[in-house]
């Protein structure tokens, strides 16, 4: 009966041994902020081992060398993840003791603290006792704990993957417990938008805009998101409409699917926005080199939908809502961007240069009884992207001969539009002759040139040369 007690208790004591020697793994949650910032990582004291009986170091026969502490990888040259293929290098993390028993060891004569080092498959020395116990150097029991970190540049030269990193260490003292355990780098599941541009201001200022024959290109800022997790990214319009608000005030609406979404490069793929998320990835983005994916969001609009939908002077707004999701569905993170597109008031007059002239000759007597009256076709192109009306006008109210004024008025010359029954005297005042004109781009005019019989018969008895009169077009907007 007392032999099987015996037994009893051993088993209890091996269990209870191999517990407190997991306990003792290192564990160093590295925190996101210091992922994506790229901003050097340093851990509070951190017990490693601990001491419960010796107060003085290992040294050689007679004491005239020391046996240096010790660190082995016998896992490899790397920190490894357990549930995937991924690898840290040894040289991301560093470590130096910070103390044993509560305070540094003493170094008594040529003993030193080495610098910050990492592991390896060869022994590391941690503490450099000195060379002979003739010169003292002991230290205290209890916790013997140690300083890590991770340098800025390793956030930006490696891939930190969420999930655990483990290397397998042995030291070589007996009396420090334990004799073997793993460090363990935590690495959190998280994503975080670096880049936050939280408004897109597009301006247009140019008829030529709306010339263009392919699809009008509107890029958004750079996107850059950083992640620990694969994620795909998903977007919608926050609203089915686009709000419009023309120069003047006046409110109206546009379909948010004229406009796609896609990104200068392979990243995303193109597709109409709508209400409803979409995913626009080609492929999950990677957890990369640096931690940080970045792309060009774009807009694309037809240039068909171009010109009719967002041609008329005024804003347009609307709000796209990015998700960045991970590919298990786990976490996401959010951004919106609103979009304006700010469209000027723009027109514009041309008159080809076959249209610049009009003659009128008088040769016979049914031309001075009769009048005359010609149509120059597509004589004016118009172009105006809000509401207008149009006016003519002369330089002067009479002709001129050879730069000279003469007594013959402008107002014989009657100017209208081919189609309008409304013809206007021609003055130096500007006259209305074409009322109510909507936004339109390039449109042709066939003016109508007239001189009535009145106006034709006065000219009888005039000196046989030519006279001239400088006709201008302009703009009105309503």
């Amino acid at each position: 009966m007392k032999k099987m007690r015996a037994f009893l208790t051993g088993i209890f004591i091996v269990l209870f041994g191999s517990a407190a020697t997991k306990a003792q793994d290192v564990y160093l949650s590295v925190p996101e902020n210091n992922i994506f910032n790229r901003i050097e990582f340093t851990s509070v004291p951190t017990r490693v081992m601990t001491n419960a009986n010796r107060t003085n170091w290992d040294y050689t026969f007679f004491g005239l060398g020391p046996i240096a502490p010790t660190f082995t990888s016998v896992s490899g040259p790397n920190f490894t993840q357990s549930t995937s293929s991924s690898t840290l290098p040894a040289s991301t993390l560093l470590w130096q003791l910070e103390s044993m028993g509560g305070q540094l060891p003493a170094n008594g004569y040529s003993g030193y603290l080495p610098g910050f080092q990492s592991f390896s498959t060869s022994a590391v020395r941690w503490f450099e006792p000195p060379g002979s116990v003739l010169f003292g150097g002991g230290f205290n029991r209890g916790n013997i704990n140690f300083t890590f970190k991770i340098p800025a540049a390793q956030f930006a030269a490696n891939t930190y993957r969420a999930g655990n990193y483990s290397m397998d260490i042995t030291q070589n003292y007996n009396d420090f417990v334990p004799r073997n355990f793993k460090t363990i780098l935590v690495i959190p599941q998280s994503m975080r938008w670096i880049t936050s541009s939280l408004t897109k201001y597009v301006e247009i200022s140019s008829l030529n805009d709306y010339r263009i024959t392919g699809s009008r290109v509107l890029s958004l800022d750079n996107a850059e998101l950083a992640n620990t997790v694969d994620f795909s990214l998903w977007a919608k319009a926050a609203a089915i409409n686009i709000q419009f608000t023309s120069s003047k005030g006046v409110p109206g609406t546009r379909n948010i699917s004229a406009i796609k979404l896609g990104s200068n490069g392979p990243a995303l793929t193109t597709k109409a926005l709508s209400a409803d998320f979409q995913n626009f990835s080609v492929a999950n983005f990677s957890v990369v080199a640096g931690n940080r994916n970045s792309f060009l969001p774009e807009l694309y609009v037809s240039a068909e939908d171009f010109k009719n939908l967002f041609f008329e002077a005024g804003t347009y707004t609307f709000e796209l809502n990015f998700n960045a999701r991970s590919a298990d569905n786990s976490i996401n993170s959010l951004q919106n961007t609103a979009v304006q597109l700010k469209v000027l008031p723009l027109s514009e007059i041309t008159i080809p240069s076959s249209g610049r002239n009009v003659n009128f000759n008088f040769n016979t007597a049914a031309q001075y009884t009769n009048g005359q009256s010609q149509v120059i076709p597509n004589q004016i192109v118009l172009s105006n992207n809000e509401s207008f009306e149009l006016y003519v006008k002369s330089d002067e109210n009479y002709f001129k001969k050879g730069g000279l004024q003469t007594d013959i008025n402008s107002n014989i010359l009657q100017i209208g539009m081919d189609g309008s029954s409304a013809d206007v005297p021609l003055s130096k005042t500007p006259q209305k002759i074409l009322f109510n004109g909507t936004p339109v781009l390039d449109r042709g005019l066939n003016v109508r040139y007239t001189i009535p019989p009145a106006g034709a018969q006065s000219l009888v008895g005039k000196e046989n040369t030519t006279y001239s009169i400088n006709i201008y077009y302009s703009f009105t907007a309503i």
